[in-house]
């Protein structure tokens, strides 16, 4: 059986960090490390600078992607598919 005091299992929702980076923006840092190029560094640099603006404004990024995906798609939500408004028995 498992020591209470050494199970962190409310830590497991929190959001994955590398130090101060968030977890999402070491993706282009690896893909700078494995390429090192000017266009990669700049890649790098405005994914983290990105990560960390939405960060200010308190989304992950799923959640801001979901956003992004209901703001794109406005107020108007139909039950029918716009293909098939003609084709009604």
């Amino acid at each position: 059986m498992r020591n209470p005091e050494t199970a962190h299992w409310r830590d497991s929702a929190r959001r994955p960090k590398f130090f101060v980076i968030d977890a999402y923006a070491t993706f282009p840092l690896l893909l700078f490390l494995l390429h090192i190029r000017l266009w990669t560094f700049i890649l790098a640099i405005c994914t983290m600078a990105f990560f960390g603006v939405i960060e200010k404004f308190g989304f992950t990024v799923p959640v801001f992607w979901r956003f992004l995906r209901t703001f794109l798609a406005g107020n108007l939500k139909t039950a029918i598919p716009w293909w098939d408004k003609g084709n009604r028995y």
